[in-house]
């Protein structure tokens, strides 16, 4: 199975991995990332995430090749500190978040996440949840598409394309990716469709919305925060600006100096920064990589360091 894990070299360098750590990949898909961190470890031990159950059944039959210290969680990242605890796991020494959708995902036309071939209205990572790009494309009233297509697809022609929604599901259900497209494209118009491409948009908002991705994100960085150990690290890879922001606004609090005291000739423990920014701007992919790999062009990655547990 074909599948590129973006920012990979950089990721694991920047995750100072020790061979007898406890580390979590947030965000298994289908292990890129996970192989190269067990790799590293001797006695340590990795636990992984994932909403598929497509992942992780094949991330099992690949990390099985390397070894037996790891334990694969079928649950949503945003659970992790409840999950890890009921292991009996308390403190972690890093942490990768890998936000990106994986290319089989996008490939796997059955799964709804491409805009670029036909497919199901779907876009769930946990087949399992009630919740797909069908109901919200078929169900949220206007007023609701209209804010989700501003607000997670940063869309400037949202009202046009939600219009053309509500008229077509007049008439008859939308089920099919490549309908919502025509659509769209209806709805702005040719050339404005092939310059500026708002089916991109539409379906990142649609993709965000089903998998409640943004909420999550800002649930669980805090408290991967918190699971760390002094000197542990936590890397996370983005793909668009709404998660970079969320990303670059928490990582900021946590490494500043409460407002309450600064300017104080001394600082008291408590009010200290817990985390200290190592990549002040964002590591981006190489010239080579986005070649190789066309849909890195978009990934950033940043890294904090726990200074204070």
């Amino acid at each position: 199975m074909l599948h590129y894990s973006v920012l990979l070299k950089e990721a694991i360098e920047n995750l100072n991995i020790k061979e007898d750590g406890i580390y979590v990949d947030a965000t298994l898909g289908y292990a890129g990332h996970s192989k190269c961190i067990l790799k590293k470890l001797k006695k340590g031990h990795l636990f992984a995430f994932d909403k598929d159950l497509d992942a992780l059944t094949y991330s099992k039959q690949e990390l099985q090749l390397l070894g037996k210290n790891f334990t694969l969680i079928h649950d949503n990242f945003e659970n992790m500190k409840k999950c890890l605890e009921e292991k009996g796991i308390k403190k972690v020494d890093g942490i990768l978040f890998d936000l990106g959708v994986s290319s089989p995902q996008i490939d796997e036309k059955t799964r709804g996440f491409s805009f670029m071939q036909d497919g199901p209205l779907d876009m769930r990572m946990d087949k399992n949840q009630k919740l797909s790009a069908k109901e919200v494309v078929n169900e949220y009233s206007q007023e609701d598409l209209l804010e989700l297509f501003y607000s997670y697809g940063e869309e400037a022609r949202s009202k046009q394309i939600v219009e053309k929604i509500i008229q077509t599901r007049k008439e008859k259900e939308i089920t099919r990716t490549m309908e919502l497209v025509n659509l769209i494209e209806q709805a702005v118009g040719a050339k404005y469709f092939y310059t500026h491409h708002p089916e991109r948009q539409i379906f990142q908002a649609i993709r965000i919305e089903v998998n409640n991705e943004l909420n999550g994100l800002e649930k669980i960085l805090p408290d991967a925060i918190s699971l760390l150990k002094k000197g542990g690290r936590i890397c996370v890879i983005t793909f668009h600006s709404l998660e970079d922001r969320i990303v670059k606004r928490i990582f900021k609090k946590y490494s500043e100096v409460d407002e309450m005291v600064k300017g104080l000739p001394e600082i008291p423990e408590c009010f200290k920064p817990i985390i200290k920014i190592v990549s002040k701007k964002p590591i981006l992919p190489t010239k080579e990589e986005i070649k190789e790999n066309p849909r890195s062009k978009s990934a950033k990655l940043r890294v904090i360091e726990k200074v204070i547990e």
